[in-house]
């Protein structure tokens, strides 16, 4: 299926709630109401439950019960709160499809977002806007399946979902990769310009014409969050960072290696993102 007929497919397109994307067009909105959004939010009953169960969750390590959406606003921040936002729309856009386990790639996708987060800090990035990418890296591959099922399958059976050959496997088939499709979902969906670069960006960093430190980051942390997943040993790990990329982000293995904490403690107190 061409590109162009992968996104007129109905079944392609998730369905995301009014309010996700107003918070979404916020990021083009330097005048953007805080008020009025967190009136909106507030007014949605399913969403602002799981912001709520979030802002007290262990993961914010609030001092006070956050009860209100303007205390979770007061309390995480805008950008904090807008992030979660998305993050509790995009988890919740998509619904069980032939050929992937959600629970698995959301527990991948919320792992790559939370070291990605956490790498950010490290370089100086937005963190915020490094977890909430980290965690749509992928969302490609939810369209495709989506869109065409039956032809994705048949690349599953050679690559599955968490295969870094996936991507070969995919342009070899398609003449695209979810990484492509992923970028023209963000685009679709009024993201700002960086988040298509960063999706597009970070399987192959460092082949850019110029180095986009954020893509890197990503790239970094999909290979973490996929060793985890395919339980690689200390020597697997070893062998496989991508040592040129986290000389080009400026850090070094053994930070990468040693020093980051388990994944389980960098993403604890967020289950209730992907449950």
């Amino acid at each position: 299926m061409n590109f162009d007929t992968l996104f007129q497919q109905q079944t392609a397109l998730p369905t995301i709630p009014k309010v996700v994307q107003e918070v979404i067009d916020s990021f083009n909105d330097d005048n953007v109401s805080i008020d009025e959004i967190a009136r909106k939010l507030a007014a949605d009953q399913v969403l602002s439950a799981k912001l709520l169960r979030l802002a007290n969750s262990s993961y914010y390590h609030s001092s006070r019960n956050v009860g209100t959406v303007d205390d979770a606003v007061l309390m995480l921040g805008f950008m904090t709160v807008r992030t979660l936002v998305i993050s509790s729309g995009l988890t919740g856009g998509f619904k069980a499809m032939p050929g992937v386990d959600l629970k698995q790639f959301w527990r991948y996708s919320l792992r790559t977002a939370v070291i990605a987060k956490w790498l950010a800090k490290k370089v100086g990035g937005n963190s915020d806007f490094a977890f909430t990418v980290g965690l749509m890296h992928a969302i490609g591959q939810l369209v495709m399946h989506a869109a065409m099922p039956e032809q994705t399958l048949q690349i599953d059976k050679i690559a599955g979902p968490l295969d870094a050959r996936r991507f070969g496997v995919e342009r070899t088939s398609f003449g695209y990769d979810f990484s492509d499709v992923g970028a023209e979902l963000a685009r679709r969906w009024r993201f700002p310009d960086n988040f298509g670069t960063v999706i597009k960006g970070f399987p192959q960093p460092l082949e850019a014409d110029k180095f986009d430190v954020m893509s890197g980051v990503v790239h970094l942390a999909v290979w973490r969050a996929r060793a985890e997943e395919n339980q690689y040993s200390k020597e697997e790990l070893e062998a496989t960072i991508p040592t040129d990329v986290v000389a080009k982000l400026g850090l070094s293995n053994k930070l990468i290696l040693e020093e980051m904490p388990p994944l389980e403690e960098l993403a604890e107190g967020l289950e209730d993102l992907i449950n």
